[in-house]
């Protein structure tokens, strides 16, 4: 999986390596909701973070964009599903239809809210990741 990254992107990843010691796999510039989008190598999520939010924090501070982490994984469900964290999620399940390749999404009734966002900022991000790291054509919450 070829991944394009701008070099805006390689500068705010070698930004977030300095600052937290957590491997990133994936940045996203993502302008027209003024965020930076980090996927980071599997099991990196708590050192990303940092004690009390530190690490994260710091990069906010250098970026002056809200920061959205997502932790990687090859499996698609699992990484699915950490695209929509904090969100709790039943399942995700990975069908075929028309030649398309869709992820349907089941969260709690209670975070229906929390897993699209704010003017579906999440199912975006979601869209997004999905297609750039696991070639699925769309995202569906359920």
């Amino acid at each position: 999986m070829n991944v394009k990254i701008t070099s805006e992107g390689i500068r705010y990843i070698a930004l977030f390596e300095s600052l937290t010691g957590a491997t990133v796999r994936d940045c996203i510039v993502d302008d027209e909701n003024d965020r930076v989008l980090f996927v980071v190598k599997k099991g990196d999520m708590g050192i990303a973070i940092g004690k009390n939010g530190s690490n994260i924090n710091r990069v906010k501070k250098s970026i002056g964009k809200h920061i959205e982490i997502v932790e990687y994984s090859d499996d698609v469900c699992e990484f699915i599903a950490n695209i929509f964290q904090p969100a709790m999620i039943k399942k995700v399940d990975i069908l075929s239809k028309e030649s398309k390749r869709l992820a349907y999404v089941s969260v709690v009734p209670k975070d229906k809210g929390l897993a699209i966002g704010r003017d579906g900022r999440n199912i975006q991000k979601a869209k997004i990741l999905a297609q750039r790291h696991h070639s699925l054509d769309d995202v569906i919450i359920d």
